[in-house]
């Protein structure tokens, strides 16, 4: 019974499995954080984050942009970069007096970039959907249209009367 067991977590293809995961995650959070500072011209002043029911009563907006505004500029991939958020408050003109946000740890800061990560990539599948419903209802709108011909008549084609067809191809009135 000392066999490796299949389940561990040490063993290589679990590991591999882990990190691609992980990578993965990476690249979705940075396509939601993209996606969402491309919908603005001055996301530092302009940012909206939809809280839902958690908006929290510690963080108040202000604090939220700069923290999703900074975490893009800086790049999730930078190495410390939430030690580098914490710096960045430290030193912001608007933050001169905010005790509460420049004495937040860079795990503190960590946590709430996470969650406003998390609520991004909400709003943006929200977004994906309601766009997604929106296509296809102007497929089926485009499907179900009448059709305006030449002579103003909204009739499908299919449904017109012999006797039009071919007296506007004759230049014959039509029979009553």
């Amino acid at each position: 019974s000392s066999g490796i067991n299949a389940e561990c977590p040490l063993r290589p293809g679990a590991q591999i499995e882990r990190g691609e995961a992980k990578i993965e995650r990476r690249l979705n959070t940075r396509r939601a954080l993209e996606s969402k500072m491309g919908r603005y011209r001055a996301p530092f002043h302009q940012l909206k984050i939809q809280y839902g029911n958690n908006k929290g009563k510690h963080y108040n907006e202000d604090e939220d942009r700069f923290l999703v505004c900074m975490l893009y500029q800086l790049g999730l991939d930078t190495e410390n970069v939430y030690d580098e958020i914490r710096t960045e408050i430290r030193s912001a003109p608007q933050f001169r007096f905010d005790w509460f946000l420049k004495s937040r740890t860079s795990a503190e800061i960590q946590r709430r970039c996470n969650t406003l990560v998390t609520l991004i990539e909400r709003e943006n599948q929200e977004l994906e959907e309601r766009e997604g419903k929106k296509k296809n209802q102007i497929g089926s709108v485009i499907g179900n249209r009448k059709i305006l011909d030449n002579s103003g008549s909204t009739t499908p084609p299919s449904q017109k009367r012999k006797a039009d067809t071919t007296a506007k191809n004759s230049g014959k009135k039509p029979r009553k």
